[in-house]
């Protein structure tokens, strides 16, 4: 397990320590989004959080809402749900349904301003955390 996707589940429970909690990772590749899900749920599930798992291939908002995140909140059990995806996961409309939102990225690819956490996949077996100094991005990225 590597240590950022560890660092970021202990950030997240951090903030978010008990309850219904939802996580999306997004990015510009939906299918890459998904293996960074499935590193950042087992930390989370080796943090003893019980994590379930869902993944939009189109990140339709409204088939989100309806059949994963309602019945998810519904259910009111203390579980973390992370959901992976396409960078509309972060869409001004559904950025609401979050407790906390990773943005996943390769090489030069654009971090997301919404983004909680921003992590390099570039190699997928050692993913990197960025900061990125957002008074220094152009006013169109995350937009």
């Amino acid at each position: 397990m590597s240590d950022v996707w560890a660092g970021i589940a202990g950030e997240f429970l951090h903030l978010y320590p008990r309850g219904c909690r939802l996580l999306a990772v997004a990015g510009a590749d939906a299918d890459r989004s998904s293996r960074a899900a499935d590193d950042l749920a087992a930390a989370l599930r080796d943090a003893g959080q019980q994590v379930r798992r869902a993944h939009s291939a189109d990140g339709d908002e409204q088939t989100l809402r309806d059949d994963v995140v309602s019945p998810f909140r519904t259910a009111q059990e203390p579980e973390v749900l992370v959901v992976s995806g396409p960078g509309i996961l972060l869409a001004t409309t559904a950025r609401g349904m979050w407790n906390f939102a990773v943005w996943q990225l390769a090489g030069d690819e654009p971090p997301h301003t919404v983004a909680n956490a921003i992590v390099d996949v570039t190699d997928p077996d050692a993913p990197t955390r960025r900061f990125a100094d957002y008074c220094a991005a152009p006013a169109s990225w995350g937009a």
